[in-house]
């Protein structure tokens, strides 16, 4: 039963956290490239570089904010376990 509750809980937390990394890389890519609206890999009017540092940039983010979010409900659900 504690492992059906913390795969719930790390999918909910997946999908938060996959929002969350889409909010963020929209708002980093703004101030760093002054664009609102990154570069999509199909799209003809961006070069090979803009492309690939905003997939990097945007794939950096992503990892950093599961992390984040994996070890804080890790540590929360652990916690309630205990109790």
């Amino acid at each position: 039963m504690k492992k059906l509750a913390y795969r719930s809980a790390g999918a909910l937390s997946g999908m938060a956290g996959g929002f969350l990394s889409g909010l963020i890389f929209k708002q980093v890519w703004k101030l760093v490239a002054g664009k609102d609206d990154a570069p999509e890999a199909t799209s003809k009017q961006y070069g090979w570089s803009e492309v690939l540092i905003a997939a990097a940039v945007q794939g950096a983010i992503f990892g950093v904010v599961k992390a984040a979010i994996d070890r804080a409900s890790a540590e929360s659900f652990h916690s309630m376990s205990e109790k």
